[in-house]
């Protein structure tokens, strides 16, 4: 049984969100605040993390910093704020989803297993050994597939799940465009369930991180009113 972590101060909201998500077959703790959040998130054992941003204590995006951006789990957010800043500021910090309220628990359970199911597509197809090389190396540029670990001229350079998971798509796939709605779909998973701007973002992050210079890449190329290739 997968299990969830939600940390969330509204108790109406958060008893809903449990009772959906335990009727769908979750095991889920609840924490709220902020502090009792992180400390469950850090005793472990847990699959998926739903987090709010705005929560007294300690609030989500400074929780979501504490994970560090080799955190191993999906991380939903869900926060009443509709500015796009706050979107932004998540998914830099690592989150792979965004959710504003009010939603319909339905909603937000379609997207807990769209996220699980994925990514434990992701993992075992990563860690499977589909192809001879583990590791890819283009123009001072490795991913190591397994290890889930990216140098740049043999500097290591720290990626979030979704961040990698979207440049070993692109990089297994070079010279083929790709539209930010595919994208979502073949690395998200979620086809029509959330935002592909989160496509866009997380490009951004990308490029930030294996590019010397990301405007104008070396890499991850922006083909205007298509998408995005990885250029070999």
């Amino acid at each position: 049984m997968k299990k969830i972590l939600i940390i969330e101060d509204d108790a109406s909201i958060a008893e809903l969100q449990k009772d959906y998500l335990e009727l769908a077959g979750f095991e889920v703790t609840l924490r709220t605040d902020g502090e009792s959040g992180r400390q469950a998130l850090q005793a472990g054992g847990i699959d998926l993390l739903i987090l709010d941003i705005m929560l007294p204590r300690l609030d989500g995006l400074d929780i979501l910093r504490g994970m560090k951006e080799r955190k191993d789990i999906p991380v939903l957010l869900v926060s009443a704020k509709k500015e796009e800043v706050d979107k932004i500021k998540g998914l830099t910090l690592g989150a792979d989803d965004y959710i504003t309220k009010p939603f319909s628990p339905g909603e937000l359970v379609a997207r807990v297993k769209s996220h699980l199911e994925n990514y434990g597509r992701l993992k075992e197809k990563f860690g499977s050994g589909v192809r001879n090389t583990p590791t890819l190396r283009i123009r001072g540029l490795e991913i190591d597939r397994d290890a889930r670990r990216v140098f740049v001229h043999g500097e290591e350079v720290s990626l979030a799940q979704k961040e990698f998971d979207l440049l070993l798509f692109l990089a297994r796939n070079p010279n083929r465009v790709f539209g930010r709605e595919e994208l979502f779909e073949r690395v998200w998973g979620l086809e029509s369930l959330g935002d592909a701007s989160t496509v866009t973002v997380h490009i951004a992050n990308v490029r930030k991180k294996i590019e010397s210079t990301p405007g104008n890449p070396q890499y991850i190329e922006t083909v205007w009113g298509a998408g995005y290739r990885f250029k070999v």
